[in-house]
């Protein structure tokens, strides 16, 4: 039986305490470490996977460092802050386009009132006008305007001076954002009033794609001639576009009555009972 009041010796204080040693516990000796239960193999798992994402985040900031431009963040983004750099901007974009210049153009305006657009209130273009290349070939453009465009003062003389230029115009329901892409290698899109991004390649390509998806699902806007005269084909447009009865009368300067009157004489001529059935005629039968 051990000496209550014997003190250990230095050895028996290095000696690791176990089942059936000083603690006075009876049992077997140690048989070594215990084989790892659930939570510390799920411990280990999560372990390896900090490890993984920690090189992964490294990976990640190295790839960004090798993109990045000197001053202006992202290689092929150029940050173009303020309303007159982005008229200056859009300008330029404009006047150096070679082939092509495909462009949105959406109601809102902050940047360039539509009456700008007009060759009467300036002559050159201030951002959404068009732009004549005097010297050189000439080039096409593609132009894709919202229901809003289509509600703000002068939008119409200012699409239909576009048509007589000889540029493609047609017309989507959903709002569109401002973008303007020349040649398919550089684009610029406005994300706020006074901040928008000028992308060249490879980023360039997501505008380019974006323009094409909302081209494939737009309409023609009404050419000019054919069977309709200008009021009416105003106030088609417009009723097709979704504006109501009231905000069409304010566009082309009458009553909603008037409206209403003319849209009612177009059914009769087309022998139809619906505006819908009005659109469904005027698309089969060449009126845009």
């Amino acid at each position: 039986m051990p000496d209550p009041g014997r003190q250990p010796t230095p050895a028996e204080e290095a000696e690791p305490v176990t089942p059936g040693s000083r603690a006075g516990i009876g049992g077997p000796a140690a048989r070594g470490p215990a084989a790892p239960g659930p939570a510390d193999r799920l411990r280990a798992v999560f372990l390896r996977l900090g490890d993984d994402l920690r090189r992964a985040e490294a990976d990640a900031v190295r790839s960004l460092d090798g993109l990045r431009g000197p001053d202006t963040g992202p290689a092929g983004v150029e940050i173009v802050e303020g309303r007159q750099a982005q008229r200056r901007r859009v300008l330029e974009l404009e006047l150096g386009a070679r082939r092509t210049f495909d462009a949105f153009l959406t109601g809102l305006n902050t940047v360039t009132p539509v009456p700008a657009t007009l060759k009467s209130a300036g002559g050159r273009w201030e951002g959404d006008g068009p732009a004549r290349h005097d010297d050189g070939p000439a080039v096409g453009y593609r132009i894709l305007v919202d229901r809003d465009f289509l509600a703000e003062p002068e939008a119409l003389p200012a699409l239909e001076e576009r048509v007589r230029a000889g540029e493609q115009v047609r017309v989507v329901d959903s709002p569109l954002m401002k973008l303007a892409v020349a040649d398919g290698e550089t684009a610029m899109v406005q994300v706020s009033p006074d901040l928008s991004l000028l992308l060249r390649p490879p980023l360039v390509v997501l505008a380019v794609e974006l323009f094409a998806m909302a081209w494939r699902h737009s309409r023609p806007y009404l050419r000019e001639g054919g069977d309709l005269s200008p009021a009416d084909r105003r106030i088609l447009q417009l009723m097709l576009s979704g504006l109501t009865d009231a905000a069409t009368a304010k566009q082309v300067g009458t009553s909603p009555r008037t409206v209403q009157r003319r849209l009612r004489a177009l059914m009769d001529a087309a022998s139809v009972t619906s505006r819908l059935q009005l659109g469904w005629y005027a698309m089969r039968n060449n009126w845009f």
